[in-house]
């Protein structure tokens, strides 16, 4: 997969791409990754990215123009960009778009900065992203956190085989509780079926844990999750149960 980013500010890349599982995966082959300056598609001495919006207001919009000139001079490049801009107006990120996203050969995350960006520059979007109901300083950091997500779920990144598949989300729910040595520390245990060898037993108590937290703490999940006969037993005996604590 190739991955590239159009921003004004190209260098806060630098350490999320050249570190863990990021590093990895260019080291591997795995991924391209290309931080391009937007202001190297400028024509003025101040190499200008931004300008007053039309209307008055405070803040600065950026051009529509030299987004226009990078994107035709990085498609020229090779195969033609998935172009994602970073906008609050975009769909909700969430897993089952960071799958979406992953079978994508070329991704170009554009990123805003400032008030805005110019809305003519709309017209290049593929997809339009948006991580959440705030605003953030930079478009960088939004597309750093759906970069993450998107190419840890790419074959051979993460060490275990199936790491990217039962993680949270994965199946509509949150992940079971993790435990790791010791066993025992300042008087908490680690649940003794997780040592018991019992193989069965442990993807029971795993699959019941994370039904539990998950109707405990994101209920609102369990609407699109898929549950089986046994699932759904499980979480009316919860529901029973705590119906009748006082």
């Amino acid at each position: 997969m190739i991955v590239e980013t159009l921003s004004t500010f190209p260098g806060m890349y630098d350490s999320v791409m050249g570190s863990s599982m990021m590093r990895i995966a260019q080291e591997k082959g795995i991924i391209e990754f290309r931080a391009h300056d937007l202001r190297d598609w400028t024509h003025d001495r101040h190499r200008t990215t931004d300008d007053d919006p039309y209307g008055g207001g405070a803040g600065l919009v950026m051009k529509c123009e030299p987004i226009f000139e990078a994107h035709d001079a990085i498609a020229a490049c090779g195969p033609r960009p998935t172009t994602v801009f970073l906008a609050p107006c975009g769909r909700r990120f969430d897993d089952a778009l960071a799958c979406e996203l992953a079978r994508e050969e070329h991704l170009l995350f554009v990123c805003g900065h400032y008030e805005g960006i110019d809305e003519r520059a709309y017209a290049l979007a593929d997809r339009t992203i948006s991580l959440g109901d705030y605003v953030l300083t930079s478009g960088e950091l939004a597309s750093m956190v759906v970069i993450d997500a998107v190419v840890r779920k790419l074959p051979g990144v993460l060490g275990a085989a199936t790491g990217a598949l039962d993680e949270s989300f994965s199946d509509g729910l949150l992940e079971h509780p993790q435990y790791t040595r010791p066993a025992s520390f300042r008087g908490m245990e680690v649940p003794a079926v997780l040592l018991s060898g019992d193989h069965g037993a442990v993807a029971r108590w795993r699959r019941e844990r994370s039904l539990e937290r998950t109707a405990r703490l994101r209920p609102d999940l369990l609407g699109g999750a898929e549950l089986s006969r046994a699932d759904r037993e499980f979480l009316q005996t919860l529901s029973k149960g705590a119906s009748e604590r006082p």
